[in-house]
């Protein structure tokens, strides 16, 4: 391994959680009461703003979705993904995880919590968009927040870079089938043309302008690259943030008539943090996993791409769809979450380097 790429890999996932990441769920909370009262007291504009589309896609959100996701893209180094082979066992579980038990675990709790459980406490005619949504939020495994994930845990630098890069270039082949698959299991109408032109507005091409502007700004230097990256960090939280005012402008009067509706969306979701987290986390230490990389491989997992989930929803269902409104949730319960599950990793170190040789 390169003392280039070692530099790289600590800059790129050794940055501490800011202040908009760490306080994101009170964001999101207060997002959700601006967007409530905005749609109460001004529902034509609200309306007028979502009128704004062209082929079901909304152009104001479009843009603010690229703006939140294509600095978060323009982290993943493909140029790491030749380190697979460093750690295999890691890496395996990653993508085990990720794409042959979340999608479908996700399903599985939406289909008894939603369809069963719950029912009767929800609007018969969301059921369906509510369980799509965590659809979309099971197979979009997390890209950015892992890496300040994998900093707070202490994890593997590199093994964070290599595992994010081949779980995007995964995401931008799997996303749409496996969405497709479990959306026709769930007996819910697959719009192929939509989905592929989401994956396509949401993955590939802001992936393809992320890598290029990458390229350009690491000609010029890591230090330019870093500096960049600091500048319009912020920007993609604040779009995420103008997102969620739009779309609860739109949910507002669903959640004033039945404000349990997002108590019991986060059931599922926070269920099936915990339960990917333990899955991934035991696997890791049953395969002698180094802590360092069990870390990220573990958090990968537990969360997820909100951001496409939340623009796919849209795209897919509609502002004022219980898909968008249960991948916002997503984005409520994450923060706070995923940082319990990282010191639960952090503290319990010992314990899982019991297993490990002396050497390790």
């Amino acid at each position: 391994m390169s003392v280039q790429c070692e530099i790289a890999g600590n800059k790129a996932a050794g940055a501490p959680i800011g202040f908009f990441e760490r306080y994101l769920s009170v964001w999101v909370f207060l997002c959700i009461v601006a967007g409530t009262a905005f749609g109460e007291v001004a529902p034509d504009v609200a309306q007028a703003v979502g009128a704004l589309e062209i082929a079901h896609v909304n152009l104001p959100v479009g843009l603010l979705i690229w703006v939140m996701i294509i600095p978060m893209l323009m982290k993943i180094d493909f140029g790491a993904l030749h380190e697979v082979r460093e750690q295999k066992a890691g890496m395996a579980v990653t993508l085990f995880v990720n794409w042959a038990v979340k999608p479908f675990t996700m399903a599985l709790l939406g289909w008894i919590f939603i369809r069963h459980v719950f029912a009767p406490w929800l609007p018969a005619e969301q059921l369906d968009s509510y369980v799509a949504g965590l659809i979309l939020l099971g197979a979009a495994p997390c890209t950015a927040m892992v890496f300040v994930w994998s900093n707070l845990c202490r994890g593997n630098a590199n093994f964070t870079l290599t595992q994010v890069a081949l779980n995007d270039l995964v995401m931008v082949f799997a996303f749409a089938p496996i969405v497709a698959l479990l959306l026709g299991v769930s007996s819910i109408p697959v719009p192929w043309d939509t989905l592929t032109l989401s994956v396509g507005m949401y993955i590939v091409i802001p992936l393809a302008i992320a890598q290029f502007i990458r390229a350009r700004l690491l000609r010029r230097g890591r230090a330019v690259f870093d500096a960049a990256l600091a500048r319009i960090g912020p920007f993609s939280i604040l779009a995420l943030l103008a997102t969620l005012v739009l779309l609860f402008s739109f949910q507002g009067s669903t959640i004033i008539a039945q404000p349990a509706i997002i108590a019991m969306l986060a059931v599922p979701i926070l269920l099936q943090t915990l339960f990917i987290a333990a899955l991934g986390y035991g696997l890791n230490r049953q395969l002698k996993v180094r802590h360092d990389v069990a870390g990220p491989a573990t958090m990968i997992g537990a969360s997820n791409f909100f951001e496409l989930a939340v623009a796919v929803a849209i795209v897919l269902y509609g502002f004022d769809s219980g898909a968008a409104l249960a991948t916002v949730v997503g984005v409520l319960i994450e923060v706070p979450v995923m940082l319990w599950l990282v010191k639960m990793v952090t503290r319990t170190r010992r314990w899982y380097e019991r297993v490990l040789p002396a050497s390790t």
